[in-house]
């Protein structure tokens, strides 16, 4: 009984893990990075479509981006995209293909990302605690409802405890990587 609200509590603080990593790699290092382009969408015939889907894209080189529409007259519109999206890049094309170089981070904007970095590790811790409480309560209720006895209720809201300084200390780590990444540039 208990188990399943341990492993239930687990997968959903691996995915807020996840969620946390996804947002971590959209977040520049001053390296070109495939990842950076996740979140761009492109007008492809009437609807917003993935860039990843309607191009190929490489990373040659540690400071470059190429980008290879499937069709020759998606290079406007991937262009489009990618100067709406704001990232300071600015899209080269020679009619095939588009090259995008990636400009060194300056210190003000390396501060900048890691800011950006510990917002997204404070929302994620945010979504973990909420589903602390969420787990807590499902105990609490458990042993209200005569379920499990008191010793067990503590026992579970221990092991619950648990289960979150593992989840925060990974999200911790996670950041903290990243950070190391962005300033060792």
């Amino acid at each position: 009984m208990m188990d399943s609200v341990y492993k239930d509590t687990k997968s959903k603080m691996d995915s807020a893990l996840k969620k946390l990593q996804q947002d971590l790699a959209t977040v520049r290092t001053g390296r070109a990075s495939l990842n950076m382009f996740d979140g761009i969408h492109v007008d492809y015939y009437g609807s917003q479509t993935p860039l990843n889907q309607v191009a190929g894209m490489a990373n040659p080189e540690p400071n470059l981006i190429t980008i290879q529409p499937w069709e020759s007259k998606m290079i406007g519109p991937i262009e489009k995209a990618i100067l709406a999206a704001n990232m300071g890049f600015t899209p080269n094309s020679d009619g095939q293909m588009i090259r995008i170089v990636i400009p060194p981070l300056n210190e003000e904007r390396r501060k900048e990302y890691v800011k950006n970095c510990h917002k997204y590790l404070e929302n994620a811790k945010t979504v973990l605690r909420n589903l602390r409480r969420d787990a807590n309560d499902r105990v609490k209720k458990m042993e209200k409802d005569k379920e499990i006895s008191q010793d067990q209720m503590h026992d579970g809201l221990d092991e619950i405890q648990k289960i979150l300084t593992q989840h925060e200390t990974t999200a911790d780590n996670l950041v903290k990587d990243k950070e190391k990444e962005i300033m060792s540039f």
